[in-house]
């Protein structure tokens, strides 16, 4: 039997299907979703057929029996129905990013407060990289000392034909680094172990897209914390001639060595993603994360029933979104250059 019941609700950012599986992972059984769009709809019915397409999303609201509710609607959407959805007396996981203003951040801690309802995010560049998995245990155990600083790059794919205009429109995107970047200062947090941290420096810039005079396809930012510093670099240049999505790579720097993390591909020729090397004072290690373990749904199951934070601290989650926010508030506007 399903140890919990779930629905859907916006279904705008392929990442869905990923949310969906992730929540099967976890014994979770999916009962009903609800969308606008009907050509989404029906992509959605067919690959799982066992979900109800409901009318309105009122009536998973007004579902005693559903438990969680999983979104990746339009970005802007997203902190609004979460709220939504905890005041209804249900939890809620959402696709990165959770949210696209500071404002909708402090009404979301509010409602989460009042609630004890949990609100989590998806950052699938962590809880679905099983090398990244496995660098956190690294990690915990020791094995390159204290953690003194993290350089993220997650490089994207445009795939200009394939993307919605609402991905073009700031208000609407929230911005690179409130988007894409989410993923990396939540893996800074992670790893430095840093419960609070604050945003040094930012910048963003449109380099190559002037017909989108409001996207941005370049950022990067500095964090620093009591006892580590980070790097980000995030973009939508990754060229068509890559055989993935994306570059996205992890260097964790410690006290005794060193961790580089080659999540979705491996430049030199190895198959496959998810290669992890581990530099130490033994030598150099590459570490095979082909059969680690994805906790995050299952710990999200059982934090739904026990009422726990294992999956994710709560309080992570809002401070890993709050700093992407603060950066992309905050950001420099690189001066474009002549397209």
């Amino acid at each position: 039997m399903a140890k919990i019941k779930f629905s859907v609700i916006g279904i705008n950012h392929g990442h869905i299907y990923s949310q969906v599986l992730t929540m099967f992972r976890g014994g979770a059984e999916l009962v009903s979703f609800y969308a606008k769009e009907s050509d989404l709809s029906a992509q959605f019915s067919q690959m799982f057929p066992q979900a109800k397409r409901v009318r309105s999303k009122e009536e998973i609201l007004e579902d005693d029996h559903i438990q969680l509710v999983v979104s990746a609607a339009i970005n802007c959407e997203r902190a609004p129905l979460g709220i939504e959805v905890m005041q209804h007396g249900k939890d809620f996981m959402s696709d990165k990013p959770g949210f696209t203003s500071l404002e909708q951040l402090e009404t979301a801690r509010r409602i989460q407060a009042e609630t004890g309802r949990i609100y989590s995010i998806c950052f699938s560049e962590r809880f679905e990289s099983r090398a990244t998995v496995k660098a956190g245990e690294l990690v915990a155990s020791g094995a390159i000392g204290r953690v003194i600083q993290t350089i993220g790059l997650g490089p994207h794919r445009e795939s200009l034909t394939t993307r919605p205009d609402w991905f073009y429109r700031k208000d609407l995107s929230g911005g690179i680094l409130t988007d894409i970047a989410s993923h990396q200062v939540d893996q800074y947090l992670f790893f430095t172990g840093s419960k609070l941290a604050q945003v040094v420096t930012s910048q963003v810039g449109n380099y190559h897209h002037p017909q989108y005079p409001e996207f941005e396809d370049f950022g990067d930012v500095v964090l620093k914390s009591e006892h580590a510093t980070g790097y980000l670099r995030v973009d939508w240049f990754t060229p068509d001639g890559l055989p993935t999505w994306g570059d996205g790579r992890l260097f964790i720097l410690g006290t005794d060595g060193y961790i580089e993390i080659r999540k979705y591909v491996d430049l030199d020729g190895r198959e496959g993603g998810d290669h992890l090397f581990l530099v130490d004072k033994h030598g150099v290690k590459k570490i095979d994360c082909t059969q680690v373990e994805l906790a995050y749904g299952p710990q999200l199951v059982e934090d739904i029933i026990q009422r726990t934070e294992t999956a994710m601290p709560q309080a992570h989650c809002f401070q890993a979104s709050e700093l992407a926010l603060i950066a992309e508030a905050q950001a420099t506007k690189i001066t474009e250059i002549n397209n």
